[in-house]
């Protein structure tokens, strides 16, 4: 089935790539995903970016930094920790967005009026069912990103150890 999928897909990935080329030239794919999810997670930190976008840290924080000198982020020090970095979209990068979304909507619209109405449902049902799973495994592996990660007994020293506190 992901083979068939796959395979299927290649139109409508087409679709969104002619849209993404004439609106978005200027940013790449790894770029325009991490505006996209800062778009749907204002205020987001870095590291909850980077396990969004299944990068390493320092990956992501110079993609930020790209971003920020390209004019489509911004970044605000944290509400209740200043040391943590907020990042938000700059109006550039939201309206970038908009042409991107509208540009990607007519050209759907041209192919969907080809297909039977029938056709067009089952694609909905189905991609609606399809984002709701991927969404949810997307913050299920954000929510494990965010915790913390413990020593184990042996690295957190003699302390934790109940021999070494009996000697």
């Amino acid at each position: 089935m992901a083979a068939e999928l796959d395979a299927a897909a290649g139109a409508l990935l087409s679709v969104w790539e002619a849209a993404r080329e004439r609106t978005t030239s200027r940013l790449s794919g790894p770029q325009l995903r991490a505006v996209m999810v800062v778009e749907r997670h204002d205020g987001i930190n870095l590291r909850r970016l980077a396990a969004l976008l299944d990068m390493l840290l320092s990956s992501a924080s110079r993609l930020c930094d790209r971003l920020v000198a390209a004019g489509m982020l911004e970044r605000e020090p944290g509400r209740l920790d200043r040391r943590e970095i907020a990042l938000h979209l700059t109006p550039e990068a939201r309206r970038l967005l908009t042409e991107l979304r509208q540009d990607r909507r007519r050209r759907l619209a041209d192919v969907l009026a080809g297909m039977s109405g029938e056709g067009r449902d089952a694609l909905l049902r189905g991609i609606r069912e399809f984002d709701r799973v991927a969404r949810e495994r997307e913050s299920t592996a954000a929510r494990a990103a965010e915790r913390p990660v413990l020593a184990p007994p042996s690295a957190r020293g003699a302390v934790d150890d109940p021999v070494a506190r009996s000697a």
